[in-house]
């Protein structure tokens, strides 16, 4: 992708498409590491779930020879509170380890002594574990052709029927819950399998970042709301850092000059490895402003977004912005402050996440620019560019109006008033995702729950002392919303 141009995500993580001049591609829930030393990249989180394998077909949807291979799909259960009849609920996989978006929704674990219910996360075809095809054959269209969001919907609904039959629990009503890209799945599972989930639960879940449904420039406006909020001169100082990065480029001796001021573990070949760096702290940060102390991408504090204004506040005068900025993207990266030296260039998949390029270069096609507003150097889109990198890379050019053409977007409202039903859009307007996400109320049993604070599926995270009042009631909100849906259910299955 050229430094023109740019498209999503973060799901959450930095994994770059193309040229190293790009802009970082951010998916909700994953990160590229930049740390030299690794904790045990074997280690499991510690979940009280069990593992099972389900054998998954590759393609639902042809019935050519090659769609009945079979691999074998990654779930976790948690049975400990459930009763046969009880609901079962569900997360809808993202992209990358079943696991750790498992370990980061302790909510789950939270409500189900409540509702005695079963707990599922399904992983996403092509992450983790759940691979149809070696991990070396996963780099061209002919293995890839088989990740889309349609075939894990699928996916999860054909699992979902045998487990239910395997528990001879026919009756148990479903609610699938996702953050983030799982967020929009768990919407989309709602509308296109009504049958099987009689509600869903979408965090986070920016389903309108498509086509000109969200204004382009308002995940990195929203990104630099979060800062400016805090303090302006926090704003400035990341803003006019840009221009001081770039300088390096055309110094004699400033790419070393450069590896040093960012404590590089090797000499960095590019300003834009280092430029990446910094992008990917900032936005990341913004996107996990939780209020307690987390460890979802990164181990950062609580509010990590002030601590690193705190932070470029307190330097002195004399200090340059790049020096204060790389202090502050220093919080992000080594919070522990364990760290000697950063690897800015590289990095490893510690999560699974090896197919969302693929996915982003087919159907996830979220446009993204830079305005003069925003704290980073302003750019535009180019979908000219975009497509030429993605044919380049995978010899496929996207499909910018599928996933609209597939789930909808336009014009919501009008549309899923008139046939949609039981969809909670929660979201925190301190995540920049949120910006594509549906913001209000649809219909009376489609509604949105709309923190001012709330940052990336923050309702998510395990219960604490130390949560403040407006998230323990956005999650009491959406208790009280499935518990009414159960009576619903309940209620209408007595009268059959």
């Amino acid at each position: 992708m050229a430094s023109s141009s740019f498209f999503f995500w973060l799901l959450f993580f930095a994994v770059a498409l193309a040229a190293v001049e790009s802009v970082p591609v951010f998916v909700p829930g994953a990160y590229k590491s930049s740390l030299k030393k690794q904790i045990n990249k074997n280690a499991k989180p510690k979940i009280p779930y069990k593992t099972h394998y389900f054998p998954q077909v590759l393609d639902h949807f042809t019935f050519q020879p090659i769609s009945y291979k079979v691999f074998y799909q990654k779930y976790l259960i948690n049975s400990q509170y459930w009763k046969k009849g009880a609901p079962i609920f569900v997360y809808t996989g993202n992209e990358g380890d079943i696991e750790w978006f498992a370990a980061n929704t302790g909510f789950l674990l939270d409500i189900a002594p409540k509702f005695h219910a079963l707990l599922v996360f399904i992983e996403h075809r092509f992450y983790g574990e759940s691979l149809p095809f070696d991990k070396k054959d996963l780099k061209s269209a002919k293995t890839l052709g088989h990740l889309s969001s349609q075939q894990a919907l699928a996916d999860y609904a054909v699992l979902i029927r045998s487990l239910k039959q395997n528990l001879s629990s026919e009756a148990s009503p479903v609610v699938v819950f996702g953050g983030s890209y799982g967020g929009m799945l768990a919407s989309w599972f709602r509308l296109k399998y009504p049958h099987i989930a009689i509600g869903a639960l979408a965090s986070s879940a920016p389903i309108l970042q498509f086509e000109d449904i969200t204004p382009w420039s308002s995940f990195y406006d929203a990104v630099s709301q979060d800062f400016k909020e805090v303090s302006l001169n926090c704003y400035v100082v990341i803003k006019g850092a840009w221009s001081e990065l770039d300088a390096f480029e055309e110094k004699k001796g400033g790419l070393t000059k450069l590896s040093k001021i960012f404590r590089a573990c090797k000499k960095v070949s590019s300003v834009y490895y280092a430029r990446n760096w910094l992008w990917s702290a900032f936005t990341y940060t913004a996107m996990v402003n939780y209020p307690t102390e987390a460890n979802f991408m990164k181990q950062l504090p609580a509010y990590p977004v002030q601590e690193m204004c705190k932070i470029i506040d307190g330097f002195s005068h004399g200090a340059t912005k790049l020096r204060k900025a790389f202090a502050a993207a220093s919080l992000y990266y080594n919070y522990s402050k364990t760290e000697k030296c950063f690897e800015l260039e590289g990095g490893n998949d510690d999560h699974g996440l090896q197919g969302w390029n693929w996915q982003a270069c087919t159907e996830m096609v979220m446009p993204m620019t830079c305005s003069n507003e925003s704290m980073f150097p302003p750019y535009t889109y180019s979908h000219k560019e975009f497509a030429d990198d993605c044919m380049k890379q995978f010899g496929v050019k996207p499909r910018e109006h599928w996933i609209t053409t597939e789930f909808g977007g336009k014009r919501i409202k009008q549309v899923l008033k008139r046939f949609g039903s039981n969809i909670i859009f929660s979201n925190g307007m301190q995540d920049p995702w949120s910006r594509g996400s549906v913001l209000k109320d649809i219909s009376s049993s489609i509604v949105a729950l709309v923190t001012e604070k709330g940052a990336h599926h923050a309702d998510f995270r395990s219960a604490t002392k130390e949560d403040p009042d407006w998230l323990i009631n956005q999650r009491r909100q959406e208790v009280e919303i499935i518990h009414k849906w159960l009576q619903e259910y309940y209620a209408d299955s007595k009268l059959e």
